[in-house]
């Protein structure tokens, strides 16, 4: 095959790039790795990769994997926190497809993101049935650390409001989970606190606050979301800076996981130089 774009060798194989390629399409990659010792969230096991074949014993690899859906960059389905709401392998294939922006609101450590900051943000260019990425900053600190799954800022019950009203498509986000991490098990919440020392740290932090009283109820924008028909990806990172403040087009590719609650995707958007495609075309907003 011969290509008339820029070309890489990998492994001596030729390739054509993600920014310049014959399609005249920008790929941006907006998955963390996924694989051995990959961050967990603080209650999973790691993920296990087995070489069941390999070259030296078989001329071909073969692997076995073993892992939780919820591991690394994943979407979740409805029937992870709402009982009786669809299986990933039960959602059509549009949800997982769809053009939207990527809204920049900087974050620091347990700062709630509310309605307002998403209004402010992008509410003069959000549109209806749109894919919605934002990007805190907490990707840049992904790692196996309670810094990142424990203390970073997340959503309130206000900006489920927000999604809803705006009857957005796809929420994605650079944190940990689609709740503030204090309105899950990590905090005071159905099977937590995971982590019980969190209650003094964020005591003092807050300036004399309790944390039952700041997060009463348990994953308040899952439920929101999920009874909506808006699914969410946890954990986007990869190139999520390159294409902030962005219009994009977004595919994710999940696997067809029967009866799944969520799965491990990769996320990718998608920006047309040339507008061959009728792909978004990167315009800042």
């Amino acid at each position: 095959m011969t290509f008339k774009n820029q070309t890489v060798k990998i492994r001596g194989v030729e390739f054509e790039t993600n920014l310049n390629n014959d399609m005249g399409l920008e790929f941006y990659n907006l998955s963390h790795r996924f694989g051995y010792q990959s961050p967990n969230w603080p209650y999973f096991e790691d993920v296990k990769i087995e070489r069941i074949h390999y070259m030296a014993k078989s001329g071909v690899l073969s692997q076995r994997i073993t892992t939780s859906m919820h591991n690394t960059t994943h979407i979740d389905a409805p029937a992870h926190v709402v009982q009786g709401t669809p299986f990933i392998d039960e959602v059509p294939l549009p949800h997982f497809f769809g053009s939207g922006i990527v809204l920049s609101i900087p974050k620091k450590m347990w700062e709630p993101i509310t309605y307002d900051d998403l209004e402010k943000a992008g509410g003069h260019v959000v549109r209806p049935g749109d894919v919605v990425i934002v990007n805190t900053g907490w990707h840049k600190q992904y790692e196996d650390s309670e810094d990142y799954f424990c203390k970073c800022p997340g959503f309130v019950s206000s900006a489920g409001d927000w999604f809803v009203e705006k009857k957005v498509k796809v929420v994605g986000h650079d944190t940990q989970a689609n709740d503030h991490p204090l309105a899950t098990a990590i905090g005071p919440q159905r099977n937590g606190p995971l982590h019980p020392h969190l209650e003094k740290e964020y005591f003092e932090w807050s300036g004399g606050r309790d944390w039952k009283d700041d997060f009463p109820e348990w994953e308040p924008v899952h439920r929101k979301l999920f009874t909506n028909g808006i699914l969410g990806i946890e954990n986007v990172g990869g190139d999520l800076d390159a294409v902030t403040g962005k219009r994009c087009t977004f595919a994710f590719f999940p696997w067809n996981w029967d009866r799944g609650d969520g799965c491990i995707i990769r996320l990718v958007a998608m920006i047309d130089k040339g507008q061959k495609y009728r792909i978004e075309s990167g315009e800042s907003f």
